[in-house]
């Protein structure tokens, strides 16, 4: 099936629950994102912050970049004059970093919190105390240019649906809290971005209200990689 058959199937599908898909370009060419793009796919995810830069120079302007991988401190410079949601904000001090180069660009950035939910100390993300230590901070209650939208999590990498779905609930248990808690007057404070080319069902029922789905829709990576140097934001 073609990139554009992939996309009207899952389009179909997540989209009727009122759910935003976001195509995982990441190592796909632009060329590659524009023929999804002309097929009517507005929002990519890339994991790699030279891809995207790059990436969004040469595609058209009405595209809605996320960045969905871990972030550096560090190379929120490269995305802050573009992106529209950061996925995976797991510290105070990439938030402090991504307020710092929001204002430098006049823009409010949206970002969600990345929870920890998996049983896999390979993932990043905040415990719940942390997450709630955070948005209880003075430095938080400070920041005018981050604006906090909701939550991100990754579920545990195994073939157990049973367990993936206790993770994928528990955070919406979580979020529940925390909208209650901190962000009941502000309607923005509404995504969940969970869910996978294997668990996106399982996502959905649970809540999610963000899918990233990649190579279900584009087949085959076709970038290998992009070199690391001094000159470079990867």
């Amino acid at each position: 099936m073609s990139i554009a058959d992939n996309l009207k199937q899952y389009k179909s599908e997540v989209e009727a629950d009122g759910v935003k898909l976001i195509a995982v370009s990441k190592t796909q060419t632009a060329d590659t994102i524009l023929e999804a793009y002309q097929a009517g796919q507005r929002i990519f995810g890339e994991n790699i912050v030279q891809e995207m830069v790059d990436k969004q120079t040469q595609l058209p302007a009405d595209i809605e970049w996320h960045l969905i991988g871990h972030l550096q401190s560090n190379k929120v410079k490269y995305i802050a004059p573009f992106v529209s949601l950061i996925h995976g904000v797991d510290s105070l001090k990439l938030l402090q970093e991504i307020n710092k180069q929001a204002l430098k660009n006049k823009r409010v950035i949206d970002c969600l919190l990345q929870i920890y939910i998996a049983d896999e100390e390979t993932k990043f993300g905040l415990a719940h105390d942390e997450a709630i230590e955070l948005l209880r901070s003075s430095e938080y209650s400070e920041m005018k240019n981050v604006r906090i939208i909701g939550l991100m999590g990754i579920a545990t990498n195994t073939k157990n649906e049973k367990q993936i779905t206790i993770e994928f609930n528990e955070l919406k248990i979580f979020f529940d809290g925390l909208k209650a808690s901190f962000f009941k007057d502000e309607d923005s404070f509404k995504e969940i971005s969970t869910g996978m080319s294997a668990d996106y069902k399982i996502a959905i029922e649970e809540g999610s209200t963000m899918v990233r789905i990649g190579s279900s829709i584009f087949g085959k990576r076709t970038i290998k990689h992009f070199k690391n140097t001094s000159e470079n934001p990867s």
